[in-house]
C-alpha cells in the first residue's frame, strides 16, 4: 500500500494536474467568499463561515472526481492494472494506496482555507467572536465527506478506461448521495419514507457535524460509507482478473 501511495503522490505533484485543481478550487472559493456580493463573508456583518461550508461540498462534487478519474481508469487503459494485480500487493493495498493519496491531496487543498477562519477570528468584535467549535466540526465533516467522495470516485474510475466517463460517473454518484437523497426526502408523497431517506443523506450527516457537537453516529456512518465503496472498488478490481 505504501508503495502505491508514494507512486500516486509523485504522479500528482510531478504533473500540473494537482496544482491546477488546487488553484481552481482556491480561486473559486476566494471569489465566492470575498468578491461576489451575494456570498461574500464581508457582507454578512458578522463573523460566520456558514457560506464557506455550505458552498464547498458543491465544489468538491467536481473537484474530487477530477482527482480520481485517472486513478484506476488510466491503469486499465495502459494495461498496468493486470501487472499490479500480479505483484505481491493485495487489491486492498492498491485501492487503499490510491485512496489515501487522493484523500491527502484534497486535505492539502483545504488547508489554505484555514486562513479564512483566522481572518474572521481577527475581524470579530470582540476578537475571537466566532463559533470555533462549529468551524472545526464543519472541517471534520468536510474531510470525511471528501473521503467518501474519493471512495466513490475510485469506484467510478474502476468501471471504464475513459477518464471523462469516470469523471461523469463519479460526479453523478457524489451528487446523488449528497443532494439527491435529501431532495427525495423533501418530497411529501413519500410519506414516512422521507424521514429514513433524510437519515442516509450525506448533506444531513455533514450539517450535523457542523453544529459543533461531534456525534459518533455521523462519523461512523460516513466512515462506513467510505469503506463500503472501497470494498466495492476492490471487488471490481478482482473481477477484472
Amino acid at each position: 500500500m505504501l508503495a502505491i501511495f508514494r507512486k500516486e503522490i509523485n504522479q500528482f505533484f510531478s504533473s500540473p494536474i494537482a496544482y491546477i485543481i488546487m488553484g481552481v478550487f482556491l480561486t473559486a472559493v476566494g471569489l465566492l467568499l470575498w468578491v461576489f456580493p451575494d456570498t461574500s463573508l464581508l457582507e454578512n456583518g458578522y463573523a460566520d463561515m456558514g457560506t464557506f461550508f455550505n458552498l464547498t461540498p458543491y465544489l468538491l462534487l467536481f473537484l474530487v472526481p477530477a482527482i480520481t478519474m485517472r486513478s484506476i481508469a488510466d491503469e486499465v487503459r495502459s494495461g498496468t492494472l493486470e501487472w499490479l494485480l500480479t505483484k505481491p500487493v493485495s487489491g486492498w493495498g492498491i485501492v487503499g494506496g490510491k485512496f489515501l493519496a487522493s484523500w491527502l491531496l484534497v486535505v492539502i487543498t483545504l488547508l489554505p482555507t484555514l486562513v479564512y477562519y483566522y481572518s474572521l477570528y481577527q475581524l470579530g468584535s470582540p476578537v475571537g467572536n466566532i463559533d470555533s467549535a462549529g468551524v472545526f466540526g464543519s472541517y471534520l465533516g468536510l474531510v470525511l465527506l471528501a473521503g467518501v467522495f474519493v471512495a466513490i470516485g475510485l469506484w467510478a474510475s474502476s468501471f471504464n478506461d475513459n477518464q471523462v466517463v469516470a469523471f461523469v460517473l463519479g460526479a453523478f454518484f457524489c451528487f446523488l448521495l449528497y443532494v439527491g437523497l435529501g431532495a427525495l426526502a423533501g418530497l411529501s408523497l413519500l410519506g414516512g419514507l422521507s424521514y429514513y431517506l433524510s437519515l442516509f443523506a450525506l448533506d444531513e450527516q455533514y450539517r450535523a457535524l457542523g453544529r459543533g457537537v461531534i456525534d459518533s453516529r455521523n462519523v461512523i456512518y460516513l466512515l462506513s460509507l467510505l469503506v463500503l465503496f472501497l470494498f466495492l472498488t476492490t471487488n471490481r478490481l478482482k473481477s477484472t482478473l
